[in-house]
């Protein structure tokens, strides 16, 4: 029996296009790059946690989520417990910058190891997991709709192994 968990993520794109992704180190599914975001708290709405998470990981406090980009299911072990998570991806614009704010004892917490921007070209064949593994097509679909966003899409259960 797995533990119900919700959580939200916000894909941020930069004006020139480029994604804001963390790495994390897991000890379950290894090495793989994730937007910002994570469970949400007794009470939240996924749009609300979407904000908490992007500003506890980065610092960054004036980004709003814009329109669900898409949802997903997965399981894997947190703490030692069996999850099932669902996932709520929201579009965020917002500038290329660096993080603000001391994150690093957050970040260790975490296990978020380094973060980047990167390009939608450089995800299309890139050899770690991404997640969800459907990201590339996801900032496709978002610059391709640009400045609008897509139709928002349900992933289903998407298995990481």
């Amino acid at each position: 029996m797995r533990t119900l968990r919700t959580a939200a993520r916000l894909l941020v794109v930069a004006p020139d296009g480029a994604v804001f992704l963390f790495r994390y180190d897991d000890d379950e599914i290894g090495l793989h790059w994730t937007t910002p975001g994570g469970g949400l708290e007794a009470g939240e709405t996924p749009r609300e946690g979407a904000v908490r998470e992007l500003r506890e990981e980065t610092g960054w406090s004036d980004l709003e989520p814009g329109p669900l980009l898409c949802t997903w299911v997965h399981d894997y072990t947190r703490a030692g417990v069996p999850v099932r998570q669902h996932e709520h991806i929201f579009l965020a614009r917002g500038p290329r910058r660096e993080l603000s704010g001391d994150l690093a004892a957050m970040h260790t917490a975490d296990r978020i190891l380094r973060w980047r921007w990167w390009m939608p070209q450089e995800l299309a064949d890139f050899p770690e997991l991404l997640l969800p593994p459907q990201l590339p097509a996801l900032v496709t679909a978002v610059l391709r709709e640009a400045p609008a966003a897509p139709a928002p899409i349900d992933l289903g259960y998407v298995p990481l192994r």
